[in-house]
């Protein structure tokens, strides 16, 4: 039975009981439940596994050497979901102590599985918006890294901070304006689009994208925060309607020619 096969009464009881269970592990300087929980073949065990992490973490300051020194030693655990859940783990401690987890993150970005790489890509997300000086000043060391993927993942990890805030990872996006792969350019187009539709945001990008060189980049990406603001996509989130963007973007890129 998984998690949300269960009533809401005993997801909550049994949340606690997860998070009881990791708390007696880790004061008997021990990690069996922590390995049970962070192996579980259910997305939402593993969830309620790594937030319990961090609410002992944030609570029992008595616990956190305990806490890290576990976490480091199942971060090479041969199973994929366990290194996958220590990730997240980390990213909860990220949000206000990174320094303590960024070796997690450093390692964890070559890791073999897509798994594990895109919970670093999580991560990364809410600890850049919760805690962004220490964790974008990280990322703009690994932003022009030679693995695409590893760009890849920066370029996707970041996104969230640039959703409120997007001059402040609009400089690290700016850096693979010319990275001729695939992958790279599609998520670096994918995140301009999803860091312009909230209420003052569409400006600062705009502002920028003019001083990209690129220039079939930045088509590729006014396209996508055109469509960003569609009905089919975020019409019902956005500060501005489709047509007001349209307008915007012809006042700003005046000449700019987007038929195909």
């Amino acid at each position: 039975m998984g998690y949300y096969d269960l009533s809401k009464q005993e997801r909550v009881a049994l949340t606690a009981e997860i998070q009881h269970e990791m708390q007696q592990d880790l004061e008997k300087e021990q990690h069996i439940a922590l390995v049970t929980y962070f192996s579980n073949e259910d997305t939402y065990i593993r969830k309620a596994a790594y937030l319990g992490i961090g609410r002992i973490y944030n609570a029992m300051p008595s616990l956190r050497v305990s806490i890290l020194h576990h976490l480091t030693l199942l971060h090479t655990h041969e199973n994929e979901f366990v290194r996958h859940t220590v990730v997240n783990a980390a990213g909860e401690i990220g949000m206000f102590q990174f320094k303590k987890v960024v070796h997690f993150f450093d390692t964890s970005l070559h890791d073999a599985h897509h798994r594990v790489r895109n919970a670093v890509i999580g991560s990364v997300k809410k600890m850049s918006q919760k805690n962004p000086v220490p964790v974008l000043a990280w990322a703009k060391k690994h932003i022009d890294h030679d693995s695409t993927e590893i760009r890849r993942e920066i370029c996707h990890g970041i996104e969230l901070r640039g959703r409120t805030h997007p001059q402040d990872i609009l400089p690290l996006l700016k850096t693979l304006q010319f990275d001729d792969q695939k992958r790279v350019r599609d998520t670096l187009i994918h995140v301009l689009g999803q860091i312009s539709y909230k209420k003052g945001c569409l400006t600062t990008v705009l502002n920028d994208l003019k001083k990209w060189k690129d220039q079939a980049l930045v088509k590729e990406a006014l396209l996508e925060i055109i469509d960003v603001h569609s009905e089919k996509r975020y019409a019902k989130f956005t500060a501005l309607t489709q047509q007001q963007v349209v307008l915007a973007i012809e006042k700003q890129f005046d000449g700019v020619d987007f038929s195909n």
